[in-house]
């Protein structure tokens, strides 16, 4: 194949899941619907936390920067999805392709380790309650999502810079909803078998070092939980702890899908299902997951909306 100029002028052509589907008009309105909702939940329970005092504590300063991390993480792909099936024409400009991937590498490792900090705010709290605000100061509380942000931002842009170096084929055809590096680099005309290795290398390590701290804090938490003599206080612990674990499986169980597994196990139509359930369900589920099953949450909602629909005085 010949090669073309990686310039700001040349273009990808994604082919993503709308394009595949037998039904492109329903998986439109459901997208479109599920980023709605996603973008409401989000945008709502970020501003619960801020307008409660109740909720100005470390456990919820955490899952405001989740809220925060799905709501831009949901908004980089989804508009873009839909205006484009609506133009009939999904393209990305290189420039474009390399800002997309860089946006969701970041956010997508930033969350990594913002999952694993939140699983030691739960250990903390539980295993140490007394020196809960100790031990989860703001001063640590922003350490933890500097670390998250600034980690993931510098990992993400050295792998961008480096992929844009490789030749591209003309067949500017990347088989999945968005850009990013696995679809992309079959297009590379060039060995990059040795690449391949790095990314599976960083995949493992920015997966499982979190999960296993996520996993080793929720043995010692749910260790002390079953021995908890109060049942209500037990059962608390244990609502709040199913509702993170749940998210953590979400999470990684598409992660380890899309980037632990081998090559051999994907395919293209598949790899779009999974995208989806990851930009679009996935931040659509976290919040409602948090929200629904969290009694203070549930109550700083009544208190917004009881105070909107608060008739005035006369």
């Amino acid at each position: 194949m010949e090669f073309w100029n990686t310039t700001l002028e040349n273009i990808f052509f994604l082919i993503g899941i709308l394009q595949d589907s037998k039904s492109p008009g329903l998986v439109c309105a459901t997208i479109t619907f599920l980023y709605l909702v996603a973008m409401i939940s989000n945008g709502l329970l970020l501003l619960l936390i801020a307008k409660d005092k109740r909720l100005h504590v470390p456990m919820y300063f955490l899952l405001s920067q989740l809220s925060l991390m799905d709501l831009l993480f949901t908004t980089v792909i989804s508009p873009k999805t839909l205006v484009d099936y609506l133009h009939g024409q999904s393209t990305i400009s290189f420039l474009g392709c390399g800002f997309q991937m860089f946006v969701i590498m970041t956010l997508g490792e930033a969350e990594d380790i913002l999952l694993a900090f939140m699983a030691y705010d739960r250990y903390v709290a539980i295993q140490h309650p007394l020196n809960y605000m100790v031990f989860m100061r703001p001063k640590i509380c922003w350490s933890m999502v500097a670390t998250s942000w600034f980690s993931s931002s510098l990992n993400a842009l050295v792998n961008v810079i480096y992929i844009t170096h490789f030749p591209f084929c003309k067949a500017r055809k990347i088989h999945h909803l968005v850009c990013e590096i696995p679809p992309l680099l079959k297009l590379a005309c060039a060995d990059t078998t040795k690449y391949q290795f790095i990314i599976y290398t960083m995949g493992v390590t920015f997966l499982f070092i979190p999960l296993s701290a996520i996993f080793a804090s929720y043995t010692l938490v749910l260790t002390t939980v079953f021995h908890m003599p109060s049942t209500q206080g037990r059962q608390k612990a244990l609502l709040t702890c199913s509702s993170h674990l749940t998210v953590v499986g979400l999470y990684y169980g598409a992660a380890v899908f899309m980037y632990i597994l081998p090559s051999s196990y994907h395919n293209p139509q598949q790899d779009n299902i999974l995208s989806v359930f990851y930009s679009v369900i996935t931040p659509t589920l976290n919040p409602l997951i948090y929200s629904l099953r969290n009694k203070d949450v549930l109550e700083a909602l009544k208190k917004v909306l009881g105070k909107g629909i608060q008739k005035p005085k006369l």
